[in-house]
């Protein structure tokens, strides 16, 4: 008997009745000693019989003014998981055919995935012709069209091929060799996209890429979101996980790496915090049904637990209101969200578009909605499995095994469905034909209504690079009628290597629209690093009287890539006028890393600082706060001497001085008492003791906090310093590669600072994760981990992905170098053998690691 019948024959041995207690550890999502009682009584559970999409139509619940169309159904397309329409309206589909073929997931690797190319040739709304573009994939589950062909994900590589003639597949060409794990696809690399600055990005990656004079260029990013990206009109990400419905960029992510020394950022910001969902049928068939406050009393679900697909509706047939929307996919409560998404200084906030319901429920246990896109017609499209069990195996439960075998979910499989929503009151736009459009059509499409049209129209031109598109677009940027149109011109010129320093001082000079503006401002940064630099400074500078913030968020960005005293000066006038917004406190704070006591003297000595504000206080603060943690006694005297200055108003002394200890990493909310952080420095700094003789109380107290954590060899009561081996310079180049990916990869969760965010990521400064066994920290980091786990005596419910198919042995070892060194981390680096060792032990490991198996290791 094979080992995978003999999982099966195991697995539905423990099978039990639906009323029973089921606590055999049957499944890989089981929790030992967890008792999964079903909470929903059988009677109250209706059948889930498939329903054909004529009868599932009628399931579905939506707002007045709208109606819900199939566009395609099995068996013309089989377990579709994403999808993407080509310059001639032709639907690309990922078909996920082998996902889940049952509940022990054998077969889950044969080679019957396949992406598939519909067409409706009639003009009736619904796709009547399919071709197979490429097939005998295992597992495929992402599509990028681009440069004339086509991005495929088919873990692990992500592959490129030409588009030939009879919609046929040209050679392949490997782009990454790990893309993706081949297994848990819940939480691998998945939703390349292209943006709008001509990079293209992934949901659940650290890397982005182009493609630039025939060659494959790649440079890291933040690691965005699980299942699922999408971008609004402006070019900002939209992402979410299972039980975090949407999330958001902060600030662009290349800007909050800039500042070492700088910890108080955010990667990420929701809209909105409540999770609540509001189901129109009972939810017993959801992985951790069995829980207390999964489901609500009448067996509703209650949160989101399987938020994925997020779309961004950027489209022309909805009621304006609509514009800019996030849809939300909740497969597992069998709805899609409408969140109404509004900006004000800097901030995205949202709210449920309908008062305790959802914009699209279904009575229909099967649909799965996992994606959702504005289609070039304008219409809302989403992707729906159809597929009876969801969960992957690498999380199934007992329960939910059991939930899906009653209902004979589990036979539910190789079917699909494409849904297509519109509203009444417009008809839909016409079917594009943008693939021979020249260059002329193209520039002009830039300015379209519909998001979908200007973002084909953009990718194109960036493509074809066509000589006399240029002239039009400068055009465009500089005197188009639609702001869009504009924003999308400046940003095909840069993608083209045509933008120049002229039609960016235009835009600078009468640009009306503030976004756009903004735009333009980002865009002079390539530009500053050469001989146009000295064209486009003053430009900038021009810019610090402008009264949108937007305008200011985005030149406090730019400015921090100038090293010019103009520049400077600029940011400290940005800082006077608009400090009151956190977002432009944080943006000036990214770009002065290095330069912080430069702006404290700037600030300082000017007369409109004389005026204390709280905001004032904390920002001086932080600056304060990044000389101490860089760490350089010399600068950490400096300091200490203008905080000392007779000209120095009292208010700023104790604002300096509480600011420079690092933030106490024991201020999170339920977690024990942590070591004290303590600044070394190699001898008293001789403006302490001139501090401490100051006939002010305010200045003696707060020099007393900091007399508690800066020692110096001799100070009374100062232990010796322990010995920490210093790295040698292989381990300190690893220790900064680690850094960035840290940076890049990680932070956006477990924050800059390593303190983690609460409902998101446990904090790894000071966690006993980082300062125990290197092979613990290097298993999590290569396999990922499933909680429950505590850290640092609390409780965390969440669930971590591997790294080992994204990073390859060096980078993994850089990785836990970084983390066992950093926030005066003493603990031993790892090298890459070490890594090879833990990865060839476990190289048959296919699923994340549990608190229990990681205590295990000696």
């Amino acid at each position: 008997m094979s080992s995978s019948i003999r999982l099966t024959a195991l697995l539905a041995a423990v099978i039990l009745g639906p009323s029973s207690v089921i606590t055999t550890l049957a499944q890989n999502g089981d929790k030992s000693g967890e008792k999964q009682v079903p909470r929903v009584p059988k009677e109250k559970i209706p059948p889930a019989p498939v329903l054909p999409p004529s009868e599932a139509v009628k399931s579905f619940k939506l707002p007045p003014g709208f109606r819900i169309e199939i566009v395609a159904s099995e068996p013309m397309v089989e377990t579709p998981v994403a999808m993407q329409w080509d310059a001639d309206g032709r639907l690309w589909v990922v078909e996920m055919r082998g996902y889940m073929p049952n509940p022990a997931g054998v077969g889950e690797n044969e080679p019957v995935g396949r992406i598939s190319v519909l067409e409706d040739t009639d003009g009736d709304g619904r796709m009547d012709k399919k071709t197979v573009f490429l097939d005998k994939l295992v597992m495929p589950r992402a599509l990028c069209l681009a440069y004339g062909g086509v991005l495929v994900c088919a873990p692990p590589e992500l592959m490129f091929y030409p588009i030939e003639a009879g919609l046929k597949p040209g050679p392949a060409v490997t782009v990454m060799t790990n893309y993706a794990r081949t297994s848990n696809p819940e939480h691998t690399a998945n939703s390349p996209t292209w943006a709008l600055d001509n990079w293209i990005y992934s949901a659940n990656l650290g890397t982005r890429f182009r493609r630039v004079d025939g060659e494959w260029k790649k440079t890291p990013t933040s690691t965005r979101g699980q299942w699922g990206l999408t971008q609004d009109d402006y070019g900002r990400f939209f992402h979410n996980s299972n039980s975090d419905h949407l999330r958001t960029d902060y600030l662009p992510a290349e800007y909050l790496v800039r500042n070492p020394f700088y910890r108080g950022v955010s990667g990420t910001i929701q809209p909105l915090k409540d999770q609540t969902v509001w189901p129109s049928r009972v939810n017993p068939g959801v992985n951790r049904g069995y829980q207390e406050k999964t489901l609500r009393p009448d067996g509703t679900l209650a949160s989101y637990t399987a938020a994925c697909g997020p779309g961004i509706y950027r489209g022309d047939n909805f009621p304006p209101q609509y514009r800019g929307s996030a849809f939300v996919c909740e497969p597992s409560g069998n709805l899609v969200r409408c969140d109404l998404l509004t900006e004000k200084d800097g901030l995205v906030t949202g709210r449920n578009a309908q008062d305790k319901t959802e914009f699209l429920t279904s009575t229909d246990e099967i649909f799965r909605p996992v994606n959702a896109y504005t289609g070039p017609d304008g219409a809302l499209y989403l992707v729906d499995m159809y597929h009876g069990i969801l969960q992957h195996r690498v999380f199934l439960t007992s329960y939910l095994r059991q939930q899906a075998e009653s209902r004979g979910l589990d036979k539910v499989i190789r079917h699909g469905r494409i849904w297509r929503i519109v509203h009444d009151g417009k008809p839909r736009g016409p079917l594009p034909q943008l693939g021979k459009a020249t260059a002329a059509e193209l520039v002009n499409a830039l300015a379209h209504e519909n998001g979908w049209w200007r973002d084909t129209a953009q990718r194109l031109l960036v493509e074809r690079t066509p000589g006399d598109a240029i002239p039009l677009l400068k055009t465009a940027a500089t005197a188009g009628k639609n702001p869009l149109g504009r924003l999308h011109a400046l940003w095909t010129l840069d993608g083209m290597g045509q933008l120049d320093a002229a039609t960016l001082s235009a835009a600078l000079d009468k640009e009306a629209d503030a976004k756009v503006r903004a735009a333009a401002i980002r865009l002079t940064e390539p530009l500053l690093r050469t001989a146009e630099k000295d064209a486009l400074v003053p430009k900038l500078l021009q810019q610090v009287t402008h009264k949108n913030l937007d305008v200011q968020i985005q030149l406090a960005l730019t400015l921090g890539q100038v090293f010019d005293p103009g520049a400077e000066a600029a940011m400290a006038k940005i800082a006077t006028v608009h400090l009151g917004n956190a977002v432009v406190r944080d943006a000036l704070l990214t770009g002065l890393g290095g330069r912080e006591l430069e702006m404290l003297r700037l600030l300082v000595s000017d007369k409109e600082w004389q005026t204390r504000t709280a905001e004032r206080e904390q920002f001086l603060g932080a600056l304060a706060r990044c000389v101490t943690v860089q760490g350089r006694s010399e600068r950490v005297n400096q300091l200490l001497a203008l905080i000392g200055a007779a000209t120095t108003p009292s208010w700023q002394q104790v604002a300096l001085l509480n600011g420079m200890p690092p933030a106490p990493i024991a201020a999170k909310k339920g977690s024990p008492p942590m070591r004290v952080k303590q600044i070394r420095v190699p001898a008293e700094p001789p403006a302490f003791a001139a501090l401490a003789k100051l006939n002010n109380p305010a200045v003696r107290q707060s020099l007393a906090k900091l007399d508690a954590i800066l020692i110096w060899p001799g100070k009374p009561g100062v232990p010796a310093e322990k010995p920490v081996r210093p790295l040698t310079a292989d381990e300190q180049a690893r220790f900064a590669n680690g850094k960035a990916l840290y940076d890049l990869t990680c932070a956006a969760c477990h924050q800059p600072h390593g303190l983690g965010q609460e409902g998101l990521a446990p904090p790894l400064a000071d966690s006993e994760w980082v300062a125990g066994k290197a092979e613990r920290l290097t298993r999590i980091i290569l396999h990922g981990l499933r909680g429950p786990i505590t850290v640092l005596g609390k409780k965390y419910e969440m669930d971590m992905p591997g790294l080992g198919g994204t990073f390859d042995d060096e980078q993994i070892a850089a990785l836990a170098t970084y983390l066992r060194r950093e926030w005066d981390h003493p603990y031993d680096p790892v090298d890459k053998a070490f890594v090879t060792q833990i990865r060839q032990a476990t190289v048959k490991r296919d699923e994340a690691w549990t608190e229990a198996e990681l205590l295990k290791l000696k």
